[in-house]
């Protein structure tokens, strides 16, 4: 395993901030080996409470989503459980696709690329994606698929972690191995404009953005994490394509 990030030069590097160093694998790896203590270690409070604070999605009035790096299905019960119709999910890991599959909350589930979903055009009320975009180099061909999937006047939710974060804490997206080391999954930094400009190219027009802090519900979650308290964790983006 290596101990080094990828990243496009000429733009903020990961490396450049990590205080960790951990032994780095890609994408698939890192999923197909955390797959199983993967939902005991993800906190609700990174993704889950940021969806819900969000105040233009009318969740229940979505006939089917598409669930881009639907990983175990965690956001494919969500989303169904807030009254969603149908949702079709793709994930990069097979590992991660066994389990959602085991959820049966997907009507179907595809492996694939972000970037090339295989999924129809013009078919989605809405395209949800979670935590997915710190494992993209770049965040271009994720808006322009959401955008080929969506309905006119359909939206586009991306959650993930905030850049403020990734930098301050120095900290990439990891997991502890089979012998209790960490590891870590390829991870970029992206800040709020790359998402902006991305998103903007791609046809989307913003329609809200939410960013979530450090609070006495992520302190209780992760004691030590009082010194962040305040600092910016998640960020959420609502874009909407043009009827």
């Amino acid at each position: 395993m290596e101990r080094r990030t990828v990243n496009t030069p000429g733009m903020v590097q990961f490396a450049d901030f990590d205080s960790r160093g951990y032994p780095m694998v890609d994408v698939r790896t890192g999923y197909g080996q955390w797959v199983g203590s993967y939902e005991q270690t993800v906190e609700d409070a990174m993704d889950l409470a940021v969806l819900a604070r969000l105040a233009v999605p009318d969740w229940g009035a979505a006939a089917r989503a598409a669930d881009l790096g639907c990983g175990t299905g965690r956001t494919g019960v969500w989303l169904r459980d807030r009254g969603v119709g149908a949702v079709d999910g793709v994930d990069l890991t097979p590992e991660m696709l066994e389990l959602a599959r085991a959820k049966g909350v997907h009507d179907r589930l595809v492996e694939a690329d972000l970037a090339a979903t295989g999924l129809p055009g013009v078919a989605y009320d809405l395209v949800v994606s979670s935590l997915v975009d710190e494992h993209l180099a770049d965040l271009a061909p994720l808006y322009r698929e959401a955008f080929r999937l969506a309905r006119p006047g359909g939206l586009c939710v991306l959650v993930g972690l905030h850049p403020y974060f990734i930098m301050a804490a120095g900290m990439p997206t990891h997991f502890d191995g089979a012998d209790g080391s960490p590891i870590a999954i390829t991870t970029h930094i992206h800040l709020v404009s790359d998402h902006l400009t991305a998103g903007l190219a791609a046809g989307w027009q913003l329609a809200e953005m939410h960013e979530a802090v450090v609070d006495d519900t992520w302190v209780a979650l992760k004691p030590k994490w009082e010194r962040y308290r305040h600092r910016p964790v998640s960020a959420a983006y609502v874009w909407r394509k043009p009827a």
